[in-house]
């Protein structure tokens, strides 16, 4: 961890989806999801998600910018976090831990059971969540369509 910056947050606004759209199509590519979504689709999705409140977004930033953001939906008794995207160049530098902090501390109630979920091919991810406490619960398992024709081809 080289930089100790203090990292500020924020609710995102209206103004900040344009960002948080470009970021969550990052956060796809880095993370290797299949999601086929463009940028101006991704933004349009937030929009819906923030503007019906079925999500809440926060912005983490330091000196020198935006440095993360996250996105979670909160239930009566959960709180599934959908996204935790820190930028390209400030990973490693314990921001994502301090932004997860920030949410346990600061912004999420601390009776409700935390959830997230891990792409697996994704080992970085899962060994970030890994630490931060997190436990493994379920893995889900599937055949996508293209794979069934081959599957039951061989048997």
């Amino acid at each position: 961890m080289r930089n100790k910056t203090a990292i500020a947050h924020r609710p995102a606004k209206a103004a900040d989806l344009p960002l948080l759209a470009e970021l969550n199509h990052q956060l796809i590519r880095d993370e290797g999801h299949r999601n086929p979504m463009t940028v101006a689709q991704l933004e349009q999705r937030m929009r819906g998600w923030l503007k019906s409140g079925e999500y809440q977004a926060v912005v983490y930033s330091d000196k020198q910018g935006v440095v993360a953001y996250a996105l979670y939906r909160e239930s009566a008794d959960e709180i599934y976090l959908r996204q935790l995207f820190v930028v390209r160049g400030r990973r490693r530098e314990g921001v994502g831990r301090r932004a997860l902090d920030i949410l346990r501390t600061k912004i999420w109630p601390k009776n409700k059971r935390l959830t997230v979920e891990v792409l697996t091919a994704n080992a970085g991810g899962a060994a970030f969540w890994r630490a931060a406490g997190f436990k493994d619960y379920c893995l889900q398992l599937e055949i996508v369509p293209h794979r069934i024709e081959a599957v039951q081809g061989s048997t």
